[in-house]
């Protein structure tokens, strides 16, 4: 199981030298960018996945992704990640249960030689729409604590507001008080890192519900659902997909939350209107 982990990686953001046109006058300038690096996960020493992320969080993000990509059932399964950095990126090796390790492997082998040409696509279109466990209904979702949590995510999105180019996925109480939040360049980065996080501290799922900055895609409901988060709260909108792979598992999808509005895609009737 991981621990909070003091490792020195690439810092997040960068300065660099920039020409600027404001109200038609260039100037010099300097301007902060966001990372992206190639992060490699490693499973018992077998290379399975690269993404570009933000070199943060790595131990969370490598815990999240095991969960809400089905390679690991629960944190159990994760024994150990070592994380390391070089000039081509950051490897996070990880070691988990020999049971989990076997699924991976027969997981690979299912997918070597597929194509995706015509209807070939539909066997690989039905190993990326996976079978999920019913979640629902939300016990802890109110239209007063999605309006609470509005209001304070820009509190909890430092990078975003330095540099323009994060998204950030936030954990909310039933009241609405966000207790944890992480950013990411990459929208579902963002939601693995938070899921690994509410994993490691044991977090009660069902005691709150799950705030992201991005559009709602088939894959962060997926991931939520995986993970049993029953409540996934979007700021942009969803996809007719996500709309309704979340009707079909049972996940309360709202979407285009913004101010004191919003619209649910997904059971929507698990909302208590009444709730301050």
């Amino acid at each position: 199981m991981i621990d909070e982990l003091d490792i020195a990686l690439t810092a997040p953001t960068a300065r660099m030298a920039v020409r600027q046109l404001r109200a038609g006058v260039w100037s010099d300038a300097e301007d902060d960018l966001a990372e992206e690096v190639p992060v490699a996960l490693e499973y018992n020493g077998v290379s399975h996945a690269v993404m570009l992320a933000t070199p943060a969080d790595i131990a969370e993000f490598a815990l999240g992704f095991s969960l809400s990509e089905g390679i690991i059932g629960s944190v159990r399964e994760f024994y150990d990640v070592d994380i390391s950095e070089s000039a081509e990126g950051i490897t996070a090796r990880i070691e988990i249960a020999s049971g989990a390790f076997a699924r991976l492997k027969d997981r690979r082998r299912s997918m070597v030689g597929r194509t995706g040409c015509g209807l070939c696509g539909v066997d690989s279109l039905a190993q990326v729409i996976r079978p999920l466990a019913c979640v629902g209904p939300a016990r802890a979702l109110s239209a007063g604590a999605i309006r609470r949590a509005l209001a304070g995510v820009k509190g909890l999105q430092p990078l975003n507001r330095q540099t323009g180019a994060m998204h950030a996925a936030l954990w909310c109480d039933a009241h609405g008080v966000l207790r944890a939040g992480f950013e990411d360049v990459g929208r579902h980065n963002a939601l693995d890192k938070l899921i690994g996080a509410l994993a490691r501290d044991g977090v009660d799922l069902a005691a709150g519900f799950a705030l992201i900055t991005s559009r709602a895609s088939v894959e962060m409901v997926q991931k939520a659902a995986t993970v049993g988060i029953s409540a996934l709260v979007a700021i942009s909108a969803p996809t007719a997909l996500a709309a309704r792979t979340a009707q079909a598992c049972g996940l309360t999808l709202v979407a285009f939350a913004r101010g004191n509005d919003f619209v649910a895609y997904a059971h929507g009737d698990n909302i208590d209107m009444d709730a301050a």
